[in-house]
């Protein structure tokens, strides 16, 4: 143990990795053929009646292969092997419950930052697990004491950070869940699609019990006396995907709480970043929770939800140092409200005539979606303000989609007046040609927009016919 641990803070890590692979072989070697616990190396100097007891050597002993596990789950780790790291980790903190060595804090963040490893692979019984025994085992740390009382007010500001971390794993976990499902729900237009709702249903029926029963058994953590509490905690929530809204809605109620309870620390005072991703991560939960709900008027106040805590989190930051930060607002803003104009205009179909209220709703609706993307886009420009000739990598599918929404938001916009909605159309088609030519230009970015592209080109097509018509028709009056 001692030599890996010598090499692997040499960064040395292969060596490292071949005297703990060997000292993993020893133990499971000496306990297949002796079984009983040696003697510590402490005992050679001490006298016969001080000798330890075997309860005492059996400990010890096991305490050193749980170091073995230990720092081979971190030498995994670095080699990237992360499947054999995440078991080596989820080993570790079994043992160390079993045989009580472990400080709770550690552990408990510890088995919050493999829960995130689980729900990387979308294991959610897994993640949940080990989130809901980071919980109990963080509360044996003691109450996370006020801000008033000063006594080692280093040591609580600690423990409120990292109360505030394993809530924001949670949060994590519920915004997975609902993404997820959502992926399994959908139909080829983004919507919710009922016969796949049936189906799942019918097949989560099915598989409910022997799945739970298979799977418990290759994650439970803890001894008897903080089972329970693991067990009462993981009921909060499900683990399985939500198929309708109800379902849907239990999981959104468990990661708005803790959205609460990671935004008393992480304060927009001192940890910006991190506050500003706590609220990105709200706003995801509404836009998920959308998805599940039938009414659009009650999906459009969810979408106004999330603008209402984006927009002073914007307007309060200054690009210069937060580019990257204000670029993600901007678009996520622009898709808020493009996705409210959609919705608007579904419910506006649904009228015999338009009132002139509605029209007005979907044309500022519009109108605020350009003006996030149109932001977004003058981001991209250099100091002169000229808007680069090839977009880099990371910027070019929001960039051309940017594009592509405002190319329809002008055809969206309702005018009585005939000269403005030719200048419209015109502002449409010239947005529509920027992703067509832009596309010819530079093949490899054909790719990233398919569907953009097929559409711009098919406006492309249509639009200047639909704009002499236009115009014949005001020919009388010019």
């Amino acid at each position: 143990n001692n030599l890996g641990i010598l090499w692997s803070e040499r960064d040395e890590i292969k060596t490292a990795q071949t005297y703990l692979e060997s000292a993993e072989a020893l133990y499971n070697q000496y306990m297949k053929e002796d079984g009983h616990p040696p003697q510590d190396p402490s005992e050679h100097f001490m006298a016969e009646e001080e000798k330890l007891t075997d309860q005492e050597r059996s400990k010890r002993f096991e305490k050193a292969y749980t170091h073995t596990l230990y720092y081979l789950a971190q030498v995994y780790q670095h080699l990237e092997m992360t499947e054999k790291a995440a078991q080596y980790c989820h080993t570790t903190l079994k043992r160390q419950l079993e045989y009580c060595g472990y400080y709770p804090v550690e552990w408990a963040l510890n088995a919050a930052t493999l829960s995130q490893y689980y729900l990387s692979k979308q294991c959610f019984m897994e993640s949940r697990h080990c989130l809901a025994a980071a919980s109990v085992i963080f509360s044996q740390a003691g109450q996370v004491p006020s801000a008033e009382d000063s006594e080692a007010e280093q040591d609580q500001q600690d423990l409120r950070q990292r109360k505030a971390e394993i809530a924001r794993c949670w949060i994590k976990y519920c915004l997975n869940l609902l993404q997820s499902a959502r992926k399994l729900l959908e139909d080829n237009v983004g919507e919710l699609d009922p016969d796949r709702q049936l189906e799942l249903k019918a097949q989560r029926k099915k598989e409910e019990d022997e799945k739970e029963n298979g799977r418990k058994k290759a994650v439970l953590f803890g001894t008897s006396d903080i089972y329970d509490s693991v067990l009462a905690m993981e009921e909060k929530v499900s683990s399985l995907y939500p198929l309708d809204f109800q379902e849907a809605r239990e999981i959104f109620l468990v990661g708005q709480n803790y959205v609460q309870e990671a935004k008393e620390f992480f304060q927009v005072d001192g940890y910006v970043t991190d506050h500003i991703e706590i609220v990105q991560d709200h706003s995801a939960l509404f836009k998920v929770l959308a998805f599940f709900e039938e009414d659009y008027e009650r999906r459009c106040k969810m979408h106004k939800r999330r603008v209402d805590m984006l927009e002073p989190l914007y307007a309060d930051l200054n690009p210069q140092y937060y580019l990257l930060i204000s670029r993600q607002l901007q678009f996520e803003l622009a898709d808020t409200y493009y996705e409210m104009m959609d919705l608007k205009v579904a419910l506006g179909n649904r009228l015999e005539e338009l009132d002139s209220h509605t029209i007005k709703k979907i044309n500022s609706l519009a109108q605020l979606a350009i003006k996030y993307y149109e932001l977004f886009l003058d981001s991209l420009r250099n100091p002169d303000k000229v808007f680069p000739e090839k977009l880099e990598e990371d910027v070019l599918r929001p960039a051309m989609v940017a594009k592509f929404h405002i190319a329809r938001l002008y055809g969206k916009l309702i005018t009585a007046d005939s000269k403005k909605q030719l200048e419209n159309m015109q502002t449409s088609l010239e947005y529509y040609t920027f992703l067509v030519d832009y596309c010819e230009k530079y093949p490899d970015a054909v790719h990233t927009v398919e569907t953009e592209l097929e559409l711009s080109k098919e406006m492309v097509g249509l639009l200047p016919t639909r704009m002499e018509r236009l115009r014949a028709k005001l020919c009388p009056f010019i």
